[in-house]
């Protein structure tokens, strides 16, 4: 043992055999443990790029629906201030037809009163000519049955039936 390192055949043939079993261990282990994991690593890959692309085609999909969303609204605004604009425009139709009938009733309840208030002072007029007639007749006996006699009475009689006319009766 004089040399740290000898190249014989003992050595050569371990080193040869020492080769050929990491050869096959290499081997071994990749179709045992590398190949494996390296499809599961590829395929952890691909999944993370259909998720990006899902997310990314989601994403898309999302700002569609919203833009559609906010077209929605834009057409729901212009419907509803239209159907308010309807309902205002009816309103006031309303209000003025309402308006409208409440001035004819007033004139009409103002025409029916006045009528009144004229047939009232007709009868206050016709009751007043009757109640001055009978005061007058009352007063004209009690005169005429103080101062006239028959002859007087007719010489009256006559004369008012002049001043009356005879139309006056015969009407």
């Amino acid at each position: 043992m004089d040399r740290l390192f000898t190249l014989d055949a003992q050595f050569l043939f371990d080193a040869v055999v020492l080769a050929l079993s990491m050869l096959v261990l290499f081997t071994l282990l990749s179709y045992l443990l590398f190949n494996p994991v390296r499809d599961l690593l590829e395929k952890r890959k691909q999944r993370v790029v259909d998720d990006q692309e899902t997310a990314k085609r989601e994403k898309q999909e999302a700002i569609a629906y919203k833009e559609e969303y906010e077209q929605k609204l834009k057409e729901v605004d212009k419907e509803a201030e239209a159907i308010l604009s309807e309902a205002r425009k009816r309103a006031k139709q309303n209000e003025s037809k309402i308006v409208a009938e409440a001035k004819e009733e007033a004139a009409r309840i103002l025409a029916r009163a006045n009528a009144e208030v004229e047939l009232e002072k007709k009868r206050a007029l016709d009751d007043m000519k009757q109640e001055m007639i009978s005061i007058a007749s009352m007063m004209a006996k009690k005169v005429v049955s103080a101062s006239i006699d028959a002859d007087v009475q007719d010489r009256l009689f006559e004369e008012t039936l002049k001043e009356m006319g005879e139309d006056t009766w015969l009407s």
